[in-house]
């Protein structure tokens, strides 16, 4: 019979033996001697090494998900979907290895179980800014968009090593085409911002430009 704890040893061993592999394949009798097992022991809990590494990385993207839950209650809801955005990026960048393997090896049509569960967590932190009339679109809609775009700034900055403003830059055109800004100021603030792409401004301009209509858009004085 195999001991109570041989499940967390060798969820102990395997998140270590993949965070110091970053990416590189990890044998399944690495994983079991470092747990101090047999190999029967780690089939009898997981049934697979992929039913392993799907545990150590369900494991650790929900102490995120309940991290981030934490960080995006009470306040503005469109703040809150700020801060979850953020969280997001960091734990990826923080753990590629981990990241890697949630979105490396999918099945089309098939949505992966934590995935579905982040979505979750953003549709339900949209569910107030809805009811206010704040959103352009359906909550379900805004949340699959918010998903989709932070899942992707994240692989970018994994795999390319651009510069953590791009996450900023992406997140806020996201939700300012989500998101209708309160009061007619900031609308037109929001609206302008848009557009400002294509006005005839010099770089130094536009982000001078963009400084103001985000103060606008949150009704600072500018």
């Amino acid at each position: 019979m195999p001991s109570p704890d041989a499940r967390d040893r060798l969820l102990t061993a395997a998140a270590e033996l993949l965070d110091a592999a970053q990416g590189a394949e990890v044998s399944t009798r690495a994983i079991t001697e470092r747990a101090g097992v047999q190999a029967p022991t780690l089939y009898h809990h997981f049934g697979s090494k992929r039913g392993l590494e799907d545990a150590v990385v369900t494991h650790g993207f929900k102490r995120f998900l309940a991290d981030r839950e934490a960080a995006g209650s009470g306040g503005d809801p469109i703040e809150a979907i700020r801060r979850g955005w953020d969280l997001h990026v960091r734990y990826g960048v923080e753990h590629p290895t981990f990241y890697g393997l949630i979105y490396g090896q999918v099945t089309p049509g098939k949505p992966c179980g934590v995935v579905a569960e982040v979505e979750a967590m953003i549709l339900r932190a949209l569910q107030p800014a809805a009811a206010a009339g704040r959103l352009r679109v359906p909550a379900e809609q805004a949340a699959r968009e918010v998903l989709a775009a932070s899942t992707g700034v994240v692989l970018t900055l994994i795999t390319t090593g651009a510069d953590a403003s791009l996450s900023e830059d992406i997140r806020d055109a996201v939700l300012a085409r989500l998101v209708i800004a309160e009061g007619p100021v900031a609308e037109a603030a929001a609206a302008l911002d848009a557009v400002l792409d294509d006005a005839s401004l010099s770089p130094g301009e536009l982000i001078l430009m963009r400084e103001w209509l985000h103060r606008l858009g949150k009704g600072a004085p500018v």
